[in-house]
């Protein structure tokens, strides 16, 4: 796909979005992006898009809101024309143990991470069609997609991350007439989370073939190459650092 002129929708970008848009916006697509509570990262990188010439915006949605996973699609093909590509970030990640897990819990994660990514599929689709095609980017876990839980305390969120995997394929096969092309990233350690103990951090390097954390970068640039292929669809493609090897 010839990014120029294209238009993309993030959902859930708070951690990675910035500089997965950023380099979008560098390949000449404009981009809106989506969050939930916190308007502050997302708005700033809206900011920083505009300074750089291009069309960008921030979108206010709860995801497990079905209304506004269509609120969200129309309000970026009113802004911008069309609506080309579609990047799911957005994920619930909480640990709990089984035993004090409840229906709520599970319900958030699947509305999440899986339903969300299902609702925003078919809303996007006449849109893509309209544009002779597209690309549909689901965001997976290494864990998942090893099928190996590694964890504990996180039984909705592994199986909802198996089950975008199964909906990226489901979704590739589907859409394949249409030229809309979905794939998924199943990612390691990239960014240790907020509050991570450095022993903790350290015994992810221990544990990751390469010997380190990744690179949002790294993603970015993996991503940018997935949306450029024309002939690779319901594959999920580790950026991992080797560490579903171990």
């Amino acid at each position: 796909m010839e990014l120029t002129g294209k238009v993309a929708l993030i959902t859930g970008g708070r951690r990675m979005g910035g500089a997965l848009a950023e380099r979008l916006g560098n390949a000449g697509v404009d981009l809106v992006l989506t969050y939930n509570d916190t308007r502050g990262p997302i708005e700033d990188v809206v900011v920083q898009l505009q300074a750089g010439g291009r069309k960008a915006a921030a979108v206010k949605a709860n995801l497990a809101d079905p209304r506004e996973v269509s609120r969200a699609v129309d309000h970026t093909v009113s802004q911008f024309g069309r609506l080309d590509i579609l990047i799911n970030m957005a994920s619930v990640y909480r640990r709990r143990s089984f035993e004090n897990l409840t229906d709520d819990d599970w319900t958030k994660v699947m509305d999440v991470d899986v339903f969300a990514a299902y609702r925003l599929a078919r809303a996007v689709l006449p849109h893509m069609r309209a544009g002779g095609g597209g690309r549909i980017v689901n965001v997976s876990d290494w864990t998942s997609a090893s099928g190996r839980p590694e964890y504990t305390g996180y039984v909705p969120y592994y199986v909802a991350k198996r089950a975008v995997i199964a909906l990226t394929e489901a979704l590739a096969l589907e859409l394949a007439p249409d030229h809309i092309l979905v794939n998924a990233l199943a990612l390691g350690p990239i960014l240790p989370p907020a509050g991570l103990l450095a022993s903790d951090v350290e015994a992810v390097e221990r544990a990751t073939p390469v010997g380190r954390w990744g690179q949002v970068e790294t993603v970015a640039k993996t991503l940018m190459d997935l949306l450029q292929w024309d002939f690779v669809t319901g594959e999920t493609i580790r950026v991992d650092g080797g560490r579903h090897l171990k």
